[in-house]
């Protein structure tokens, strides 16, 4: 396998996985997962391009020399400006997102392996606090990994509603 970090020409690639990460969940209608791709293509692609994004691709290499290399699995870290803070005072925090294994590659240990990767590059950034949300076929990964619960909080004041 072959570790490939993800150019602005992945955009497009890493917003299917988005989507499809999402669906594999069912957290809400193919409509809203649209509406979120037609979004986050152009946010993802600007971000990759000014290194606040960094996406991270395990890939098979292709059988034939003239073939594309097969994406196994993917994951994202999103570079924060943050206000410093008593547990780092370095203004940039880390979050990890857009974990992404294709079906046929599932239960191989990809994630974890991404995961390890990702804190790697996050240490090497200087950043101390490192932060994602857990789904539930990802939350044993990171428990095992060392990441805790903490109490962030969330509400939504309005729901975005697009005609």
């Amino acid at each position: 396998m072959i570790l490939r970090r993800a150019t602005p020409d992945d955009a497009s690639t890493i917003t299917a996985q988005r989507h499809q990460m999402f669906a594999d969940n069912e957290l809400t209608t193919d409509a809203r997962y649209h509406q979120m791709d037609l979004t986050f293509e152009p946010w993802v692609r600007e971000r990759l391009t000014d290194g606040r994004y960094v996406g991270l691709f395990l890939e098979e290499p292709a059988a034939a020399s003239n073939a594309a290399a097969t994406i196994l699995a993917a994951c994202g870290i999103f570079f924060q400006d943050f206000p410093p803070h008593y547990l780092d005072p370095n203004p940039r925090r880390a979050y990890l997102l857009n974990f992404y294994t294709a079906p046929a590659a599932r239960g191989r240990g990809l994630a974890t392996q991404l995961l390890q990767h990702a804190v790697n590059l996050c240490k090497e950034a200087n950043v101390a606090v490192i932060t994602l949300h857990a789904s539930k076929f990802g939350r044993p990964v990171y428990e095992k990994f060392g990441f805790t619960q903490n109490n962030e909080m969330i509400l939504k004041p309005k729901q975005v509603v697009s005609s």
